[in-house]
């Protein structure tokens, strides 16, 4: 073992404060993305007494490691002064901070080499520990104040521009959602004279079964008529860590296979939560699906599939109480079905999709670059390994 190589148990501490005053601050949870966000959990009616209190930059991780796959959750509370997790945390800190970063050590923690060697060590049989034994006798590189200032400045620099691009790629999304709205909800796209149509004349006709105006030449379908629905045939485990093709669950998160069963543009709805939160996504190219995902498509040369997405994303709310089920909410083509679609002229469509393929393609731009951030931050990770204590 290399001579930087420290035991962690040496430079952390346990720390576990109860919320004994029943103080108002946020409950967090430990994604499986390594981070701590608001939790989910039903607390009505919970002693909130027992619950943990925990402080910016201190940890908290989860000793159960049989629950989320090869993924260990650990987090750094940074964006929160003080909050609260549940009792089956661990939180810990540590002691000496010009000893040991606490962003160094949470960088330590990202890489997949420690849940790999957190997954080995864990041990039980009805459900597998990494306990506050196994992670202090944790070995990890630990070199000089100033080595692990630098190495935390390159990974921020890194982390900050991918949170600069999310930015953009936000304002693009708000874009193209403000320009659908304008154009097949207010019915203000451009007329001949470049000019917003309803507000300038444009002819527009009663629609019974709208109860309202459209413009003349517009017609209504259904989801049931104008749209296709297919699903994927892969169970939600089929992933793999460094798959070929995208994968699309009921997740947020987007996974890896290695085979695709879809080669097209289409619309990916995730069909059951237990939260009732859907995911919605528009992908063009291989692509292959879990069994509860909608894979839907355009059926009319009329209706493009951006204006699936953008028709069926200001529906979820609707969507999420339509839902049935209990435990888990399910989207069924009961609920599909009947809902309306707009259905413009010829150049409209076209126009509309010339418009938003320009922002998609921007997009597209800010995800490429990403993804190449993406792995300079595991190739610093993988560094991690080699860095030697510098001499005093």
């Amino acid at each position: 073992m290399p001579s930087n190589y420290k035991r962690l148990g040496d430079y952390i501490q346990e720390v576990n404060i109860r919320n004994r005053d029943l103080s108002n601050i946020p409950l967090l949870g430990v994604s499986i993305k390594k981070v701590l966000m608001p939790s989910i959990a039903n607390i009505i009616g919970t002693d909130m007494s027992t619950y943990k209190l925990i402080r910016k930059n201190q940890f908290a991780y989860g000793p159960v490691t049989s629950r989320n796959g090869d993924k260990i959750s650990i987090a750094l509370l940074e964006e929160y002064d003080n909050a609260m997790v549940s009792q089956a945390y661990t939180v810990f800190e540590v002691i000496d901070e010009n000893e040991l970063l606490p962003e160094y050590l949470m960088m330590w923690f990202r890489r997949p080499e420690f849940d790999r060697y957190a997954r080995f060590m864990s041990h039980g049989s009805a459900r597998e520990i990494f306990s506050w034994t196994e992670m202090s006798e944790t070995l990890l590189p630990i070199p000089s104040l100033e080595k692990q200032q630098e190495i935390v400045r390159e990974y921020n620099t890194i982390q900050n521009r991918i949170a600069l691009n999310n930015q953009l790629i936000s304002k693009l999304e708000e874009t193209a959602q403000a320009i659908y709205k304008q154009w097949f909800v207010d019915f203000e796209f451009p007329d001949e004279n470049g000019k917003p149509y309803k507000s300038n004349g444009g002819k527009m006709v009663w629609c019974a079964e709208l109860e309202k105006e459209i413009p003349e030449g517009w017609q209504v379908g259904n989801f049931q008529k104008d749209l296709i629905f297919k699903t994927g045939k892969l169970d939600s485990n089929a992933s793999i860590e460094n798959g070929k093709y995208p994968f699309f669950t009921c997740s947020e998160e987007v996974f890896k296979v290695d085979s695709f069963a879809f080669d097209q543009e289409a619309v990916l709805l995730g069909g059951n939560n237990a939260t009732g939160k859907f995911p919605l996504k528009y992908f063009k190219g291989k692509f292959d699906a879990y069994q509860r995902t909608y894979v839907i498509s355009s059926n009319n040369k009329r209706i493009s599939n951006k204006q699936i997405f953008y028709r069926i994303k200001g529906l979820l709310d609707e969507m999420r109480e339509s839902s049935v089920g209990t435990a888990t909410k399910f989207l069924t083509m009961q609920i599909f079905n009947p809902i309306t679609i707009i259905i413009p002229n010829v150049n409209i469509n076209e126009n509309f999709e010339n418009i938003i393929q320009k922002i998609y393609t921007s997009k597209q731009l800010y995800f490429n670059q990403n993804q190449k951030l993406e792995e300079l931050k595991d190739l610093l990770l993988a560094k991690m390994t080699r860095v030697e204590r510098e001499s005093s």
